[in-house]
C-alpha cells in the first residue's frame, strides 16, 4: 500500500510538471521549421542549436548539480545581504522631461538608459524572482525598485541580451509591452515575445555582427560566450550576445552574460573605444567559468573593449551562485584599481551622467552597522 501511495505521488508530480511546462506562458514560444532554416544561414547554428565562436563547456555533471542544490537553497552566510540595500527613487516625470544622457542601474543587469532624448531599457528583469515560478528561485535582495513597472513612462526601445529568466522576464514584458515602441532581440527570442502578445512588426531580431539604425542611434548585436534556453529541452535554441549602442556623442557597450574570450578584443577593435561599458560581474563558479567571467576577467574585458569607464553588472540583486554577494564587487574593484581603470559603482537608482567625467560613489554594499 505504501508503494502505491509513493508511486501515486510521483506520478502526480510528473503530471503537474508536464502540465506546467506545456501550459505556463513563462516558457515562451518555440521556433518554426522556417526559423530553423533561417538560423542555419546565421553561421552560429549547427545540428539544431546555436553555438559559441570558441569551444565552451559547462563543467557541471549530475553529481555536481545534486550537491549544489541543497547549498543553493540553504541560508549560507554571506550569499545574501543582511541589511536593506539603499535604493534611490526616480520619478516618471523626471525620466520623461530629462534630456540628459544617463544610466540608471536597477540591480543585476537591468538598466535604464537615457540617450539622445530616448528612453531605453536593457534586460529589464524587474520581477521579484528570476524563475518560471516563485518557488523555483531566490527573491530579489531589495524589496523596492527605483520606480515600479507601472509607473515607468513610454519606452522607446527594449534590448534583450538572451532569454534566461534573469534577463528576460515574462511579467516585466507583460507590463512593458503596451508602453514600448520597439524590441531588439537575438535570433530566436522573437518567438517568446510573439507568444506573449507582442506584434512581430515591433520586434527586430539580430545575428552577431549585424548592424541597424533606430531613431538616430547606430546599433550592433555582438557576440558573447554563453548559452540560452528557458525550458527543459530547449538549451541553445536561441542566440545570446551583447549590444553596441552609439549616438553622435556617446558610445555604449552592454555585455549581457559572457565568459571571457577573444570576442571582447574583436568588439573593441571594430566598435571601440567606448565612453561607457556595462560589464558582467557575478554569479560565477569554477564549474561554469566558460560562461560567466571571474571578476578579474571582467576588468580585463573592459580593457579589451577599450572602455574609458565601466560599471559592473549582474550582481547586487539575486543569489544565483554560491559566492558571497559582495565578492564580485570587492574583487573587480581591487583588480580595476590595480590596472588603473575607471570603475563606477553606483547605488541602485543612482544616475550616472554620461556627459560628465566625475562620478562619486561610496561603498554602499558594506553593512552600515559595521561603520
Amino acid at each position: 500500500m505504501t508503494g502505491l501511495i509513493i508511486a501515486g505521488i510521483v506520478i502526480s508530480i510528473v503530471i503537474i510538471a508536464v502540465l506546467f511546462i506545456n501550459l505556463s506562458p513563462e516558457f515562451g514560444g518555440s521556433s518554426s521549421k522556417e526559423d530553423l532554416v533561417r538560423f542555419e544561414k546565421s553561421g552560429n547554428f549547427k545540428k539544431g542549436v546555436f553555438i559559441n565562436s570558441i569551444t565552451t563547456t559547462l563543467d557541471l555533471g549530475f553529481s555536481d548539480m545534486v550537491s549544489l542544490i541543497p547549498k543553493y537553497f540553504s541560508g549560507n552566510s554571506g550569499t545574501t545581504p543582511n541589511f536593506q540595500l539603499p535604493v534611490n527613487p526616480i520619478d516618471s516625470l523626471e525620466i520623461v522631461q530629462s534630456s540628459i544622457n544617463e544610466v540608471v542601474w536597477f540591480g543585476h543587469s537591468a538598466i535604464l538608459l537615457k540617450l539622445n532624448g530616448l528612453t531605453i531599457l536593457l534586460d529589464p528583469m524587474l520581477g521579484p524572482v528570476p524563475a518560471p515560478h516563485p518557488w523555483l528561485g531566490s527573491r530579489r535582495f531589495n524589496e523596492t525598485l527605483p520606480i515600479t513597472l507601472e509607473k515607468l513612462p513610454k519606452i522607446d526601445a527594449v534590448f534583450i541580451s538572451h532569454d534566461h529568466y534573469d534577463h528576460l522576464d515574462y511579467g516585466s514584458i507583460q507590463a512593458l509591452k503596451a508602453k514600448t515602441s520597439h524590441f531588439f532581440v537575438p535570433l530566436g527570442v522573437a518567438n517568446h515575445l510573439k507568444a506573449w502578445g507582442i506584434h512581430e512588426g515591433s520586434i527586430t531580431e539580430m545575428n552577431w555582427w549585424e548592424e541597424t539604425e533606430y531613431m538616430n542611434l547606430k546599433l550592433a548585436f555582438t557576440p558573447s560566450r554563453h548559452f540560452s534556453g528557458r525550458g527543459v529541452m530547449n538549451r541553445n535554441s536561441t542566440l545570446w550576445g551583447s549590444w553596441v549602442i552609439k549616438s553622435d556623442t556617446q558610445s555604449i557597450y552592454f555585455s549581457g552574460d559572457s565568459g571571457y574570450g577573444p570576442h571582447f578584443k574583436e568588439i573593441g577593435e571594430k566598435y571601440g573605444p567606448f565612453n561607457f561599458a556595462m560589464m558582467e560581474c557575478g554569479q560565477y563558479n569554477e564549474l561554469w567559468k566558460d560562461i560567466h567571467m571571474m571578476p578579474e576577467q571582467t576588468a580585463q574585458a573592459a580593457i579589451d573593449i577599450r572602455a574609458s569607464r565601466f560599471m559592473p553588472i549582474h550582481w547586487g540583486a539575486f543569489k544565483l551562485a554560491l559566492h558571497e554577494w559582495t565578492d564580485p564587487i570587492d574583487r573587480v574593484e581591487k583588480k580595476a584599481n590595480e590596472l588603473q581603470l575607471n570603475i563606477l559603482t553606483p547605488e541602485i537608482g543612482q544616475p550616472i551622467l554620461l556627459d560628465e567625467v566625475e562620478f562619486t560613489s561610496n561603498k554602499w554594499w558594506i553593512n552600515p552597522s559595521r561603520n
